[in-house]
Formats: structure tokens, C-alpha cells, sequence
């Protein structure tokens, strides 16, 4: 082993801490920023509309690019895509913070999507390319549980800022974070890319940037438009077309970008099918949650982050646990297990009601933490393990990318079955109000309370648990949906991923091919 090998190995646990510091500072960045909605709305005086795509440019923009910057990572320098995306990132969220109107905001946000899109993939990479093959799983188990975390904790982080400082602190917090990992960067990350240098996939990285930015937008608009709006279905028409024309290129051309013929591999199919359900789980959840905390028990946004924390300390013992017990079980036992888990959890908190106090959400919590770690790190240990080395950045891009898509049709599908089970619910309670209060306190629960305030007295009140009530009913039936996908995604881990035999026998012919990481 050269000197510099040496070097990179002796350091491969504090590069470990410089990838999670950077990967955290995206995850956060998933739910810090809901809490700080209502101050943006006032401050910058922003329609509902704006308050939408102040959230959303970010996730089409990432969602959009991952692929395409995963590949350029490879190609080019790692390591320099890291450092490309902090910088981005840092900049774009310190210009957030100074944003004077809500137009700016969503622009600012767009350039974060794109140091997201860099940084995410990249991180995942260069681990993949730093850590020897039997020290893998617990250093993916570590990221997978430093990415959930993220999730976790930033509707608590998000309310502490909001209620000590005001709503630029959710992006200013950002650039102390970004700082710390660009300084440690160029002595404890080394660098890697490609060695075989194939030529770039322009055509490629067109199609995959337009087809997944428009899957994300009609995902995103469909809540409000419809899922059967003409806009909508021919958003999803569109996208297919695109994605699947994105497919038959990677077939075809000398470099393809993706080796779309990855998806034979069922170690690789089976584990992004699992990470796609589990994000789609845990988004859901997390936009049910802050509002029943907030609008049922009546939390205030801090209150409410801070008993969101029992998700984040499931993650940080199921993440580095599950790389043992897939060693010892099998990534099929071991992922299967965490996704019914994950369904228990659901199904759990389906049983909340406008009284039944936060115990039950505590314990629901924790166990949905405990589930998605189990399934996390072995689902993405098993994508990252069936991608050749100097291909890690796709390989993490696309885990990424199910990540995203999953997460984001969570909020959209499950999003859409509540509200329409709470209006639905709330028809009767509303009959005798105003058009206009009765349209407010049919749109959702924290609206009605709004409306019962004005009201005041009996009739108020009787308006406010009429709300409660159908919030809760409808969060019970959309959990039990929710907690049916979990199950059926560990039924589809346990047809589709290989046994452990076979699982072992793959990653050691898959070794056997494998070059020695190349570092630049």
C-alpha cells in the first residue's frame, strides 16, 4: 500500500465525519424550513402559492440534477464536486437569508437544489471509495443514519431558531456548517474520479434532468391541481416519455451515464424499491405529525420539533446496528424486518386521536426511527455494492434519487388522501357558515382554528373539535394506507432481493472484477 494510500486509510473516519457534516447540512434542510413558513408568509408578505414553491424549486432542482451530478463527480473530481456544491450551497443560504421578497426566496432556493444536488451524491462516493469493502457497511450505516437524522431533527432545530432569533436563522445556520466541512475538506477528503475517463452523456444527462424535474413538478402540483388535471396526466405522460427515451439512450450509446442494465440486478432493484418506500414513509409522516402537534395537541413549533426527536434516536440505533445484523442475517431479513417495522409504526400511530396525548406518538416515533435505520443502511450498502467503484457518484446519485422521489410523492399521495378525507369529514360541521369560512375551515384543520377564533364562544368551539376530529380520523386512514405500502414494500424485499447465499456469492464476484479505488 503507497504512502498516500496509507495516509487515506489511516484518515477514513475523520473523511467519514467531514462527508456527515456536509450531508447533514442538506439534510436539515428537508424540514427546517416548515416551521419558519408562517414568519416568511408575514415577513415577506408571500402568497400561499410562493410559500409552496419557496419549498419546492429546491426539491425540483435537486431532484432534477442528481443523476447529472453524480456523473460529473465521477468524471471530473469528486472531491471538487464537494467543494463546488458547499461553496453553492453556502452562498445561495446566506442570500436566502437576505432575500427581500418571496420571488427572490424561490430563486435563492433553486441555487440551493443545485449544492444540494452536488453535495448529496458526492458524499456517498467518495465513503464508497474510501472505505475497504468489509468496513463499508457500518460506514454506510453511519451516513444512512446521519441522513435520517437530519430529517429528524430539523423541525426541532427549526423551532428553536424561530422562537430564539426569526426565520433567516434556518438558512444562516447553514454557513457556519458549510464552513467547517469546506476546512476540513482539502486535508481529510482526497480526492477520486473515473480512471477510464469515458466520454460525457450530454444527451444522457439532458433527458434524466428534464424527465425526473418533471415527474417532481406534476408530483408536487398534482395535491392542488388534481391528480386526473390534464396538466397533471400529461405531466406524467411527458416525464415517462422522457424517462423512458432516457432508457433506451443509456442502452445504446459508447458511455452511457447510467448502466440502466443495473436494474437486472436484484440486489440493486430491491434495495432502491426499499429506500423509495421508507422515504415515502417517513415524509408522510413527518407532514402529518408537525401539523397534528401543532393543531391537535397544541405544541407550539418548538414544542412540536422537540417531540419529533424520538425518530432521530431510533435512527442512531438502527442505522449502525442493521450493518451488523445484515452481515449476520442477510440484507433480505434485515431490510424486510426494518419495512415491517416501519408499517408497525404507522399502523401504531393510526390509533391517535384528538386525546390520546403524545405517549403513543413517543413510541410510534421511536420505532419508525428504529425501522427506517434497519432498512436504510443495508438497502443502500446493497445499491452502493452493486455499482462498480468508479461509477460510485451514479450509484449514489441514484440512491438519492429514489430517496427524493419517494419522499416527495410521500407528502404528495399521502398528502392529497388526507385532505380530502378531512374535507370530506368537515362538511356537515361547516354547512351553516359563511361560503368563505367555510371554505378556510374545510382546507385544513389549522385554518378551521383560525376561523373558530373569530367565531368565538360555543359555536367555535364546537367548530375547532368538529376539525380536530376530522384530522385525526383522516390521518388514521391515511396511516393505515401508509402502513399497508410499508408492509407490502417488505413483502417486495423479500421476493426481490437474493437470499444470503446468493448475496455473498454476488458481492464476491462482484469484488473480484472491482479495480483498486483510484484517488486523484
Amino acid at each position: 500500500m503507497s504512502p498516500t494510500a496509507q495516509t487515506i486509510h489511516d484518515r477514513r473516519w475523520w473523511t467519514l465525519l467531514v462527508l456527515s457534516t456536509a450531508l447533514l447540512v442538506i439534510s436539515l434542510d428537508n424540514t427546517i424550513l416548515n416551521v419558519a413558513l408562517p414568519t416568511i408568509e408575514r415577513e415577506l408578505d408571500a402568497t400561499s402559492g410562493q410559500l409552496q414553491w419557496i419549498v419546492d424549486s429546491y426539491t425540483l432542482v435537486f431532484a432534477g440534477l442528481l443523476l447529472t451530478m453524480g456523473a460529473l463527480g465521477d468524471r471530473f473530481s469528486r472531491r471538487g464536486a464537494l467543494v463546488a456544491g458547499l461553496t453553492i450551497f453556502g452562498s445561495a443560504s446566506l442570500a436566502s437569508a437576505f432575500a427581500s421578497s418571496a420571488e427572490v426566496l424561490i430563486a435563492t432556493r433553486a441555487l440551493m437544489g443545485v449544492g444540494g444536488a452536488l453535495i448529496m451524491p458526492t458524499t456517498l462516493s467518495i465513503l464508497t471509495n474510501v472505505f475497504p469493502a468489509h468496513e463499508r457497511p457500518k460506514a454506510i450505516g453511519i451516513w444512512a443514519a446521519v441522513a435520517g437524522i437530519g430529517v429528524g431533527i430539523g423541525p426541532a432545530t427549526g423551532g428553536f431558531l424561530i422562537d430564539q432569533f426569526d426565520w433567516t436563522a434556518v438558512f444562516l445556520v447553514n454557513v457556519p456548517i458549510v464552513i467547517a466541512a469546506l476546512a476540513a475538506s482539502p486535508k481529510l477528503v482526497p480526492d477520486s474520479k473515473d480512471p477510464e475517463q469515458g466520454r460525457l452523456d450530454p444527451v444522457g444527462a439532458l433527458l434524466s434532468t428534464v424527465g425526473l424535474g418533471v415527474l417532481t413538478a406534476a408530483i408536487i402540483q398534482a395535491p392542488d391541481w388534481g391528480w386526473t388535471d390534464s396538466m397533471i396526466l400529461a405531466g406524467f405522460g411527458t416525464a415517462a416519455v422522457v424517462l423512458a427515451g432516457f432508457v433506451i439512450w443509456e442502452l445504446t450509446t459508447a458511455s452511457p451515464m447510467l448502466d440502466v442494465r443495473l436494474f437486472k440486478i436484484r440486489r440493486f432493484t430491491g434495495a432502491s424499491g426499499a429506500v423509495t418506500l421508507v422515504f415515502f414513509a417517513l415524509f408522510g409522516a413527518i407532514y402529518f405529525l408537525t401539523q397534528y402537534l401543532q393543531d391537535v395537541l397544541d405544541y407550539s413549533p418548538l414544542e412540536a420539533g422537540v417531540r419529533m426527536l424520538p425518530i432521530a434516536a431510533g435512527l442512531i440505533v438502527g442505522g449502525p446496528m442493521s450493518a451488523k445484523l445484515a452481515t449476520r442475517l442477510g440484507t433480505r431479513n434485515v431490510v424486510a424486518a426494518g419495512l415491517t417495522m416501519v408499517a408497525g409504526a404507522l399502523f401504531l400511530l393510526s390509533g391517535a386521536e384528538v386525546d390520546s396525548g403524545y405517549s403513543l406518538v413517543a413510541a410510534s416515533l421511536a420505532l419508525l426511527g428504529l425501522g427506517m435505520g434497519a432498512t436504510m443502511a443495508p438497502a443502500t450498502e446493497s445499491i452502493m455494492s452493486s455499482v462498480p467503484l468508479n461509477h460510485a457518484g451514479v450509484g449514489s446519485a441514484m440512491n438519492d434519487t429514489v430517496r427524493m422521489v419517494g419522499g416527495t410523492l410521500g407528502v404528495a399521495i399521502l398528502g392529497s388522501l388526507l385532505s380530502s378525507g378531512y374535507g370530506a369529514d368537515m362538511e356537515p360541521a361547516v354547512q351553516s357558515l359563511p361560503p368563505s369560512a367555510a371554505d378556510a375551515a374545510s382546507e385544513s384543520v389549522g385554518h378551521a382554528g383560525v376561523v373558530a377564533g373569530q367565531i368565538g364562544g360555543s359555536t367555535g368551539a364546537a367548530l375547532n373539535h368538529a376539525a380536530e376530529t376530522a384530522f385525526t380520523s383522516a390521518m388514521s386512514t391515511t396511516l393505515t394506507v401508509a402502513a399497508a405500502t410499508a408492509l407490502a414494500g417488505a413483502m417486495l424485499a423479500l421476493i426481490v432481493l437474493p437470499g444470503q447465499r446468493r448475496e455473498r456469492a454476488e458481492k464476491r464476484a462482484f469484488a473480484a472484477m472491482q479495480p483498486e479505488p483510484a484517488h486523484a
